[in-house]
Parts: C-alpha cells; sequence; structure tokens
C-alpha cells in the first residue's frame, strides 16, 4: 500500500466551547497519512482518524488527548480536510465520543440520522465561526436600534481588531487571511495600491500619502464600516471593506434589511489575478461576512455597470444581478447573494470542479484503502 500525505492549516477562535469572544488563536494543523488523518494543535499531537470514503464518507476517532478544549474545533477541522477530499460529500458519519457527540448535538453542528449515527452535514458545518472567524463578532451583541446621519439601523457591535478570518485554500495550497487595517502597518502598501492606473481607473482615489492615510483612517473610524487586509500566506494583496447596507450610500436604493451586508474590493497585488485565485478570496469574504452575524441574511454590491468582468465573477459566484441604478458618482449594478444560496449550494467550492475533484479523490482514497 502506498502513504498519502497531504497537510492543510486551521485557525481556531480561542476557546470553543464558550460563547465569549476572544482575541487568541491557535493553529491545528491535519496531515493525512493514507487513509488515517492526524491532527496536532501549534505541533503537538491532539487526533488521529480513520477515513472511509464513499457517497457519505465516514469519520472514526481512534486516538485523541482526552478531555482538550479544542476537541470540537479539531473534530470540525477533521471534517473540513475530509471535505477538501470529496467534496461532492452532502454530509460526513462520525464515530466519536458521546460527551463530544452531545455537545455536538446540543449547538446543531451534527444531527442523529434515520438509523441513529450522528452525521455533521456540510450546510450546517460551515456556518459554524469556530474554525474560521478568528475575531470578535456581533453574534452575542444585544439588539439596539440607533440614529445616524436620519437612518434608523441597529446599534452595531464594536468593531474587531486584528485577524478576523483564516481558512485554507486547498487548491492553491496556501491560507487566506483577513486582518483589520493599521495605519503604520498597512498605510504604504495601502498608497500604493491606490495609485495604481488599474485600480485608478474604478476606484478614483490616487493621490498624495496624506489622502490615504485621511481615507484609511476615516474608515477605521465610521462604525458602519470594517476595512479589511487580505492576505495569502501572510503576504498582503488585497483591500476589502465590509459594510452595513443600511447606513451605507447603497441604502436608499433598494428596500435594505437590518443585517443586509455590502463590499467593495481592491486587489493590489498584480500576480493574484485569475480563476484559482477569485474562487479562493471571493468566496472566502462572502463566508466571512455570514459568519460574523448569523442575522445576516443578503450580501449586496453595486460594481460599476461597466466593469464587465467583476460583474461575470460575481454571477459566476451565486449573486443574482437586482437592477441597475444610478449613483452620483457612477451607474452600478446592484447584485445580491443570498445566506441559503451560498450554504445551499455549497459557493466555497469551485463548482464545475468539485465532481471531477471528488471521482478523482475517491478513486485515490479507494485505492490507499485497499
Amino acid at each position: 500500500m502506498q502513504s498519502t500525505a497531504s497537510s492543510m492549516t486551521h485557525a481556531v477562535a480561542g476557546e470553543p466551547w464558550s460563547s465569549a469572544s476572544t482575541a487568541s488563536t491557535a493553529t491545528l494543523q491535519s496531515q493525512w497519512e493514507g487513509a488515517t488523518l492526524r491532527l496536532s494543535l501549534d505541533g503537538a499531537p491532539l487526533q488521529a482518524w480513520q477515513f472511509t470514503p464513499g457517497v457519505q464518507p465516514r469519520l472514526a476517532l481512534a486516538g485523541t488527548t482526552p478531555d482538550h478544549p479544542l476537541a470540537r474545533a479539531a473534530t470540525f477541522a477533521a471534517c473540513e480536510a475530509a471535505l477538501a477530499r470529496t467534496p461532492a460529500a452532502e454530509a460526513i458519519a462520525l464515530d466519536v465520543p458521546e460527551a463530544l457527540a452531545a455537545a455536538m448535538l446540543r449547538e446543531g453542528s451534527a444531527v442523529r440520522d434515520a438509523q441513529g449515527q450522528l452525521v455533521s452535514r456540510v450546510e450546517q458545518l460551515w456556518q459554524l465561526p469556530a474554525l474560521w472567524h478568528t475575531g470578535s463578532s456581533g453574534r452575542d451583541f444585544p439588539l439596539q436600534y440607533a440614529m445616524s446621519a436620519g437612518k434608523r439601523h441597529p446599534l452595531r457591535a464594536p468593531k474587531p481588531t486584528g485577524q478576523v478570518y483564516a481558512r485554507h485554500i486547498p487548491w492553491l495550497d496556501q491560507v487566506f487571511s483577513m486582518r483589520v487595517a493599521d495605519l503604520d502597518a498597512d498605510l504604504q502598501c495601502f498608497h500604493g495600491w491606490m495609485n495604481d492606473p488599474r485600480v485608478a481607473v474604478f476606484w478614483q482615489e490616487e493621490g498624495d500619502l496624506a489622502r490615504h492615510r485621511d481615507y484609511l483612517q476615516a474608515q477605521l473610524d465610521d462604525p458602519h464600516t470594517i476595512p479589511l487586509i487580505g492576505c495569502l500566506d501572510g503576504k498582503p494583496f488585497a483591500y476589502f471593506e465590509v459594510y452595513w447596507a443600511r447606513e451605507n450610500r447603497i441604502g436608499p436604493y433598494y428596500d435594505a434589511d437590518d443585517f443586509d451586508r455590502g463590499w467593495h474590493v481592491l486587489i493590489g497585488d498584480g500576480e493574484i489575478r485569475g480563476k484559482a485565485y477569485i474562487s479562493a478570496w471571493l468566496p472566502s469574504l462572502m463566508h466571512y461576512i455570514f459568519l460574523d452575524d448569523p442575522r445576516t441574511q443578503r450580501i449586496v454590491g453595486e460594481p460599476r455597470i461597466d466593469h464587465v468582468q467583476q460583474i461575470r465573477n460575481l454571477d459566476r459566484s451565486g449573486f443574482a444581478k437586482v437592477k441597475a441604478f444610478d449613483f452620483p458618482h457612477k451607474r452600478a449594478m446592484l447584485v445580491m447573494l443570498l445566506r441559503e444560496r451560498f450554504f445551499g449550494e455549497r459557493l466555497w467550492v469551485p463548482q464545475e470542479e468539485a465532481p471531477a475533484q471528488a471521482a478523482a479523490e475517491l478513486a485515490v482514497l479507494a485505492a490507499v484503502a485497499a
């Protein structure tokens, strides 16, 4: 039997058994050795799983560090690693200790099927923040209403700092992450990106360093916007603005719900282009937005109507084209992504590649297990 080995890294936010948000993160690594999947925490062994491929693959916990507080998050990491090999699977059957099974049933990360088997469904698993969302969020923030600039909206939770999201991208074998922009660390990079003619034609924000310092500071100060730096394996390549739609300029142009969110994007690194990269950062950004608050059911965007490539990419990523409309500064296309569609159709995986990838991986695993 020939052994195969591949690995994934997973950033985990703080103490997963508590609903309280924490800023600390740990790194889980999953390593395949044939049909055995080993999980380690910052290099120390944590779990071992036996994997059985099939229409509904199975993971059986073969060894674990007893009562480890990250046992649940490590189980999610094992499921993620297995799904990277079998992306067409709808669910994974789990054989785990009863205490862990009970905890997963209580939180909704697993259910019992008709035969009593513990099953984690893909649509459930990917809506849990424990593996990917690494910063504070508004999930537990009380619902109160406030007025700003003549608009009534929910009072937003305090904005996060530091890293907020991390996800291993199997087809790149790199970790995509996002952190809140920092003036000291990111101003020079942001300044260079804004003055790139490629970027300036759409953003129209070229200028000197002082202008860009003021711009970035304004985004950091604005309670309805989070400015984010996107990275691959820690190297910055993109700038994102995630905003609450009700308080944003887009709010008056459609019937914005209280927790609708929108986004703007700037890809600063000219090398990070093409389908493989777009299918990594775009759904990951959407994933972060949906994880950040479960009350967010829709994500909107307003690309320039002549930005044909971006609109085409959004269409492929599950966004519906709602209408064309006129901002004071541009004619735009209102696009919208539904939470139900994103998770129901598993849009974090390049859809056209999933069946072929699944068949290839199942064939490899069947050969290894034989």
